[in-house]
């Protein structure tokens, strides 16, 4: 894997990963789409790890900017000019999660509890925008907390939106009898073959109603789900528990009013349903083209997100 950089002082080191550690936590950060590769509680797995030094399987830990999730056909209309993005999602002919998950990010600052990584992302014929991206992981007793922030540094203004992309572990037990807790009163329904929105649906009555915990069984998911339940605090959450009793949680601040939820179920023979892929979202999928949710990021305006994950 081509190594990212730190700056220390004056010298530039070359960095492939850093290991962050607090309290009963480790996690493992990598310069490749400044992607979270592992996240561990007293040894336990709370995210689906990968190896170090290859591929990042299923965009696991990565972050997706300047979009999440996907981009009808690749193609969006801004300032009446009808813009083309690469298709990295062949099958279904879309651009998938944003410009910057195969990038090397420049490691920045490091304490051995918390690292920073940048981005530097130019303009682009399918995005003609220029951003500079940050995001900082810290881990404490509470768990591994996010902040992504997007500045505009050119001058136009820039559609955006950010998600993370891990796959959440709760246990040793399969994933259909981890019980999941989600409090979102409708999702979004999306078509059979290309995952595209159709229409907001209400979660009662329908197998994706997750307000009361219960197991996931053999309900597959791969939709974005919003109406989102944020306490007092500015917080949305979502638990996961093992019936032997482990368990894993994500919250999010209220940039993220939509959360991608996916079983990560896969054809044979390939290995199927290994965790729970939970994306909190600033905008639904397709938003370049509807505009739902959609950040319109001004030259100059900085963005800020925020999401944590902790052991149960």
């Amino acid at each position: 894997m081509e190594p990212g950089v730190l700056q220390v002082g004056r010298r530039a080191v070359a960095v492939a990963e850093h290991t962050l550690a607090a309290g009963n936590y480790t996690a493992v950060i990598t310069a490749q789409g400044a992607a979270l590769r592992r996240l561990q509680h007293c040894g336990r797995d709370l995210v689906v790890p990968f190896a170090a030094g290859g591929p990042i399987p299923d965009y696991r830990g990565i972050i997706a900017a300047p979009w999440p999730n996907r981009i009808a056909d690749g193609s969006y209309r801004s300032d009446g000019t009808v813009l083309h993005l690469p298709i990295n999602e062949i099958a279904r002919n879309t651009a998938l999660h944003g410009l910057v998950f195969d990038r090397t990010w420049t490691f920045q600052e490091f304490d051995g509890a918390a690292v920073t990584l940048g981005c530097e992302l130019e303009p682009t014929h399918g995005y003609p925008f220029s951003l500079a991206l940050q995001v900082r992981y810290s881990l404490d007793d509470g768990g591994l907390h996010t902040e992504v922030t997007a500045g505009n540094t050119g001058g136009r203004t820039a559609p955006y939106g950010v998600c993370p992309h891990p796959y959440l572990v709760a246990g040793s037990s399969p994933l259909d009898e981890w019980v999941l807790e989600l409090a979102a009163e409708t999702f979004l329904a999306v078509t059979p073959d290309r995952l595209l929105p159709v229409a907001r649906v209400p979660v009662q009555g329908h197998p994706f109603d997750f307000r009361t915990p219960r197991a996931l069984g053999a309900v597959e998911i791969d939709h974005a789900f919003t109406d989102l339940r944020f306490a007092p605090t500015g917080r949305a959450e979502l638990l996961l528990h093992d019936p032997v009793g482990t368990g894993v949680g994500m919250s999010w601040d209220t940039s993220c009013p939509w959360l991608q939820v996916h079983t990560a179920d896969k054809p044979a023979p390939q290995r199927s349903r290994l965790g729970l892929a939970v994306e909190p979202m600033t905008c639904p999928p397709d938003a370049f083209n509807s505009g739902t949710d959609l950040v319109l990021l001004a030259p100059g305006a900085r963005h800020h997100a925020g999401w944590s994950i902790f052991a149960r």
